[in-house]
């Protein structure tokens, strides 16, 4: 008798919006190579990694403030933009952000291209643009996408990590990412990386649990 391995899924699973057991399962069937991969990192962890929000302006802005920095100048930036509104630490709002001067968010270490477009984040979401946390849990991943990469300084990218580690969705591909694609080079023995409309064409198969695959390669990536 054949033996099915299993993977164990961590116990904080219970954030995500699907059931993680059952997605590695249908991802073995669908893809054996992939199935090897998920051998050899073992346990699905995408629910300890969820990060809780207060409210989508604030994670965005974050986000905004993140592009092409490292992780801790990322940090370091976004502390002192909180830092310049007392009680920010719940959440900044758009209010803060709208009230404040050039002069002061610029001080903060914020570029001109990052203040306009948190400027312009914050002007979508008083006018109800941006969908609220509880909104954006019944809005289709389409639809989330489109609504945020409106916004100045946001991309596809950004909006698909927002699906995947804040709203927890279960079939998320984000075939532009680097991390992705050179998890699915080195998964699938290839001398380079795919091309994205290659992945995408790909990854069809790992519906509707393309967010676990992608986590999976990622992990890949990490080992290398």
């Amino acid at each position: 008798m054949k033996t099915v391995k299993t993977v164990k899924t961590a116990s904080h699973d219970h954030g995500l919006a699907f059931d993680p057991a059952l997605a590695v399962a249908t991802l073995r069937a669908a893809d054996p190579t992939l199935g090897r991969a998920i051998d050899g990192i073992g346990e699905f962890a995408l629910g300890r990694e969820l990060r809780a929000a207060r409210n989508v302006f604030s994670v965005l802005a974050e986000s905004i403030v993140s592009q092409q920095l490292s992780g801790k100048a990322a940090a370091t930036i976004y502390g002192r933009v909180c830092a310049l509104f007392p009680g920010s630490g719940r959440g900044l709002k758009p209010e803060q952000i709208l009230g404040a001067s050039d002069a002061v968010l610029r001080g903060a270490g914020l570029s001109q291209a990052k203040m306009l477009a948190m400027r312009d984040l914050a002007e979508r979401t008083l006018a109800g643009e941006i969908p609220t946390l509880a909104a954006a849990r019944r809005l289709s991943d389409d639809a989330i996408i489109e609504r945020l990469t409106a916004v100045r300084g946001i991309g596809r990218w950004t909006a698909e990590m927002f699906l995947i580690f804040r709203l927890g969705r279960p079939d998320v591909l984000p075939v532009d990412d680097f991390g992705v694609r050179k998890g699915f080079a080195l998964a699938f023995g290839l001398p380079e990386q795919p091309k994205p409309r290659e992945l995408a064409a790909h990854g069809a198969r790992w519906a509707p649990y393309r967010t676990v695959a992608s986590w999976y390669l990622w992990r890949t990536a990490d080992r290398g």
